[in-house]
């Protein structure tokens, strides 16, 4: 059993897939293809926003939008503590300080109460300018973006919004994607909507912003790529992933998404008297990047977890540790956060295997174990 199924993803696609990479082995265009222009409007109008630029992958996508604001040494970025490393990495790689938020155990995103702590400590200590919220859809869930909003205007501050799990999710009625003043996502395999590598996308309706970011993306272009007006990076989605993505984006919207959202409701139904299961406000979609239960502590996680293992049952902890307690970070000022919430939620949590290809079969078993070790049924 794979945790995240992409044997039979490529199985169920495979005829589509091998035109698509042939098409692009036999034209020779493995920079810049046609797929490119081609994969980003389809973005575009996915996600409803008037640009796309794709890139080499999600952590160099939320570094072009911090760069194309002018972030930098001396600015405050805030950033929810339960997330993936390169959240927060991108920020301090501009040289700007990650300042970390606490999230809400039931949709595992950023609180907002603790958000708003944070950006006050910070401007009554004076010594960083605040400018952006970075807001994650952890695990395929936007996160709340009309309290978010509310936070960012009154203190004057971007949202990047980094959707590298939640892209296909919805937030009344608007897609992930459209959600910040610059979002991103990723393309890695794993992802609701991967690649076969790494790739990326920045999504916005601000035209000067796109413009500048599909500078910085290749070396800082100015009429060409000899023309070099600015220090950029290297970070071009290569087109053979953009002709794996194109293939994959119209299995996404076709059922894939419709597939997943149905493993889980069966994940729901089954596990909900027995570990806490993720929550769906209403109003709300995921595009379940992940499945996480939590369980009442971290031996009962550790004891499911080698039971689902003996049973070859793959599972994953996302994550271990949160951001403030990762080493690189052990010197950034906590502004009288204490985080209690990721801290208990990293000792609980459990992904398990979750796909719009897991079986019905292997579901229940998955179900059945949990429930096993849990004593739901004794």
């Amino acid at each position: 059993m794979q945790f995240r199924d992409l044997k039979s993803q490529y199985r169920a696609l495979k005829k589509e897939m091998d035109a698509a990479i042939e098409q692009v082995l036999d034209s020779s265009d493995y920079i810049a293809g046609d797929q490119i222009d081609e994969l980003e409007q389809e973005l575009a109008a996915y996600v409803g926003v008037k640009h796309c630029v794709t890139c080499g992958n999600g952590t160099d996508a939320l570094t072009l939008a911090l760069k194309a604001w002018g972030v930098g040494a001396g600015d405050a970025v805030f950033v929810p503590d339960h997330t993936f490393f390169s959240s927060a990495e991108s920020v301090a790689f501009v040289g700007a300080t990650p300042v970390f938020a606490d999230v809400y155990e039931d949709t595992f995103n950023l609180d907002v109460e603790s958000l708003e702590r944070v950006i006050r400590a910070v401007l009554d200590e004076g010594r960083l300018t605040p400018r952006a919220i970075v807001a994650v859809d952890l695990f395929g869930l936007p996160a709340d973006y009309e309290r978010i909003r509310e936070i960012a205007d009154r203190y004057h501050l971007y949202i990047l919004e980094d959707s590298a799990q939640g892209f296909g999710s919805t937030y009344h009625g608007k897609r992930a994607g459209s959600l910040g003043d610059i979002s991103t996502t990723s393309f890695f395999p794993a992802k609701p909507l991967g690649c076969y590598g790494d790739g990326g996308a920045v999504f916005t309706d601000n035209g000067e912003w796109a413009a500048l970011i599909r500078s910085l993306r290749v070396h800082g272009k100015g009429s060409d790529k000899y023309d070099n007006v600015r220090i950029g990076m290297n970070s071009r989605l290569d087109t053979i992933q953009a002709a794996v993505v194109q293939v994959k984006l119209k299995a996404f919207q076709e059922y894939e998404l419709r597939n997943v959202n149905a493993v889980a409701a069966r994940y729901t139904e089954g596990l909900g008297d027995c570990v806490k299961v993720p929550r769906i406000p209403e109003g709300y979609t995921s595009s379940w990047a992940s499945y996480n239960i939590l369980l009442k502590n971290e031996e009962e996680r550790d004891q499911v977890r080698a039971h689902l293992k003996e049973n070859g049952v793959p599972t994953m902890i996302y994550y271990p540790k949160g951001l403030h307690q990762q080493a690189v970070f052990s010197g950034c000022c906590l502004y009288g956060e204490r985080l209690p919430v990721t801290t208990d939620i990293c000792r609980r949590t459990l992904a398990i295997p979750v796909s719009p290809y897991l079986s019905a079969e292997d579901q229940q078993r998955i179900i059945r174990l949990i429930r096993e070790k849990t004593g739901a049924d004794a």
